[in-house]
């Protein structure tokens, strides 16, 4: 059943069928023709994948993204941003990257930080004389730090599909992002003074005091959220909630920018969203259930063991399969599919699992800027509105820069646990 599950699987992805849909037909194909389970079992295990409470974190943190992005939030953390570095030169690349890992401590969605940063700044940086394909890469690479800085949708889905604490992952992921997002900044203050870019980065910049007041609520966002919830308040899912009710205040009491005729839209864009990643959710539940009953799992994780003998080989493993498969797969289909699978074998090799699903979700983040089918890649593009191979050859220095962290946050796990240790 595996082979032909299998088989239909990359047959349904070459065909250009969406994700959710390719798992779910292959789920059935190998039900119906190569198992005596009832069709029955597709409903019923669809319906288990979605019945968890956690996950209705996920349609709130989508909410609580599109709701600060129509509120006027953006502009303000661009402001704000560019008060803090853009008087360097490189100053409105970097502030590029700072901006995202703010709006990444309110929205939890690297697209919506693309599109909510990039409809900004990606015209700024043109403006100042930045090439469109290397103005389009900076936004396309910093955006991913949306699914590493909490809240984040990806480390929600890894801890439903593992059963591992979201609240430690969410501690887990601060370190990993600060890095990620330090080496970004890092990089393009050398990389803008050996080229000469961003000479003329100081002007319409804002005093720091002015721009902290216009973006103070805003900033308290993360505040109230992760504090929350790590002050005993409220748990990770309450805390979706309470994001969307502090949104809709921000923008629409303390901002005045969001109003009643606002609303509609910013719902049914939330809700599409929410349905199709509720569709992967649901189709990769009953995928896994199947992957599981047939004792795939336990022979991988006896394959694992007899070929690599140690945690270090088995990680290096893990990275290339993680970052060829993000290239090509949807992220949540591929925590859901994968992870179940690769982290009882980390456990056995020792690996602590939060650390594990940091090392899962920053390869998986690595695909969403990567062609063919990263979807920070396109949306850059369609902001930008540039072609994809515009954007590869200056797209490559930041995959390198990521890379290189990647390999550090996979083997210095103090990176990722240090945190969760001294909180825990």
């Amino acid at each position: 059943m595996n082979l032909a599950i299998g088989l239909s699987l990359i047959i349904l992805f070459g065909l250009g069928v969406p994700i959710a849909i390719s798992i779910l037909l292959a789920s059935i194909i190998g039900i119906e023709f190569f198992s005596r389970l009832p069709l029955l079992m597709v409903p019923q295990q669809m319906f288990v994948g979605i019945d968890n409470f956690p996950l209705m974190a996920i349609p709130f943190f989508i909410l609580a993204g599109n709701l600060m992005a129509a509120g006027g939030i953006s502009q303000r953390l661009v402001d704000l941003a560019k008060s803090i570095v853009g008087g360097l030169q490189g100053g409105l690349a970097m502030t590029c990257v700072l901006t995202c890992m703010m709006f990444a401590a309110v929205s939890g969605s690297s697209v919506a930080t693309t599109f909510a940063i990039g409809s900004i700044l990606i015209p700024a940086m043109v403006r100042h004389d930045y090439p469109r394909p290397l103005a389009a890469s900076i936004q396309a690479s910093s955006a991913e730090l949306g699914v590493l800085i909490p809240p984040s949708i990806p480390l929600i889905l890894y801890g439903v599909s593992t059963d591992t604490s979201i609240g430690r992952l969410f501690i887990a992921g601060i370190g990993p992002g600060l890095l990620i997002g330090g080496s970004l900044l890092l990089f393009l203050y050398l990389f803008c003074k050996v080229r000469g870019y961003g000479l003329r980065d100081r002007e319409e910049r804002q005093a720091f005091p002015t721009a902290f007041r216009r973006a103070w609520a805003a900033m308290l966002m993360p505040v109230v959220v992760i504090g929350g919830i790590y002050g005993g308040v409220f748990t990770p899912t309450e805390a979706s909630a309470v994001a969307v009710v502090y949104a809709l205040i921000v923008g629409g009491l303390v901002y005045r920018e969001l109003g009643f005729d606002d609303l509609w839209p910013i719902f049914k864009q939330s809700v599409i969203s929410t349905t199709t990643i509720m569709l992967i959710i649901a189709a990769a539940t009953l995928f896994s259930f199947l992957i599981s009953r047939s004792g795939l799992p336990s022979d991988v994780a006896a394959w694992v063991t007899q070929v690599f003998d140690s945690p270090i080989t088995f990680l290096l493993a893990v990275n290339v399969m993680l970052l060829v498969v993000g290239m090509f797969v949807e992220t949540s289909a591929a925590i859901l599919v994968l992870a179940p699978i690769f982290t009882p074998i980390a456990v056995q090799y020792g690996i602590d699992p939060v650390h594990f699903g940091l090392i899962v979700v920053v390869n998986l983040a690595l695909g969403m800027f990567t062609p063919p089918l990263g979807v920070n890649l396109f949306a850059a593009c369609a902001v930008a509105k540039l072609s994809i191979d515009q954007l590869i050859p200056w797209l490559l220095r930041f995959v390198l820069v990521v890379l290189a962290c990647l390999m550090a946050i996979t083997y210095l796990p103090w990176i990722s646990l240090g945190l969760v240790d001294l909180l825990y």
